[in-house]
């Protein structure tokens, strides 16, 4: 881990390790990318491609990157989808694995910059790609918080059960978020922080908001009743206010990098 300090804050990155990731692969001369993944391919099959010989160098590239998303966000859902192929990696999973590497080349010195000029107000962004596995058709949930304009937190998951409807999914990765939140307030008064304000958090579909505000429970959502009754309880006790996405661009590609959009 790298610390660069300077009168506008502080950037955590990992140019160094990125480096001597890119020369244990042989990858130095490579040709940068600027995604680090084909998402309308996505690498969703385990049964695509020729089954390595030896998936060691496989899984330790992908062990590797793994670490660097300490301080890459942006790398949280390729590196978290290919991980999912370590037990019966194939040629393609290994090729999507080093088109990472060569957006890592392209973008060797990012990393999470601290702002000294800030507030301490939490704000989160959830979205979701919905279906995104063709072989399971299982969303992927992602969300991102912000202490002020720093990014403090961030997360891809996949989700347990198939969502029928795009605002089932969008509900279950809001749930996910408000955890999140919940967690974070609770640190910050761990610290002796004080946040009065509410956790706002955005997301991009008006149904799914509405199911948050709306305190009756109807025949088409009771499937997803457990995660009602925790977004719903969080908005009192934490509290947290839901607001429709009208994000930056920036804080949009944040979240959009994390679920892997289209």
């Amino acid at each position: 881990m790298e610390i660069a300090r300077s009168n506008k804050g502080i950037l955590l990155y990992q140019r160094k390790y990125a480096l001597d990731l890119l020369e244990e692969a042989g990858m130095l001369g490579s040709k940068p990318c600027s995604t680090p993944m084909e998402y309308p391919k996505k690498l969703v099959s385990s049964e695509a491609g020729t089954p390595l010989i030896d998936p060691t160098p496989y899984r330790r590239l992908i062990g590797k990157l793994i670490y660097l998303t300490q301080t890459r966000p942006d790398l949280s859902f390729c590196v978290g989808h290919l991980s999912q192929f370590l037990s019966k990696p194939t040629n393609i999973h290994f090729e999507g694995a080093k088109r990472i590497l060569r957006y890592l080349k392209g973008s060797i010195s990012a990393g999470i910059f601290f702002s000294i000029i800030s507030d301490l107000k939490i704000r989160g962004y959830t979205d979701l790609d919905w279906a995104g596995y063709p072989d399971s058709r299982k969303s992927v949930s992602g969300y991102c918080f912000y202490l002020g304009n720093s990014l403090i937190s961030w997360k891809s998951k996949k989700q347990q059960v198939v969502a029928k409807s795009l605002t089932e999914a969008e509900y279950r990765a809001m749930s996910l978020a408000a955890s999140e939140a919940q967690w974070l307030l609770y640190l910050l008064h761990d610290l002796e922080i004080p946040h009065f304000q509410p956790v706002v958090m955005f997301c991009d579909n008006q149904l799914a908001l509405q199911i948050a505000a709306n305190t009756v429970f109807h025949e088409r959502t009771k499937h997803i009743e457990v995660d009602c009754h925790f977004v719903r309880a969080a908005n009192p006790c934490l509290p947290i206010l839901f607001r429709i996405l009208l994000a930056s661009l920036e804080c949009w590609i944040s979240i959009f990098q994390l679920v892997g959009g289209s």
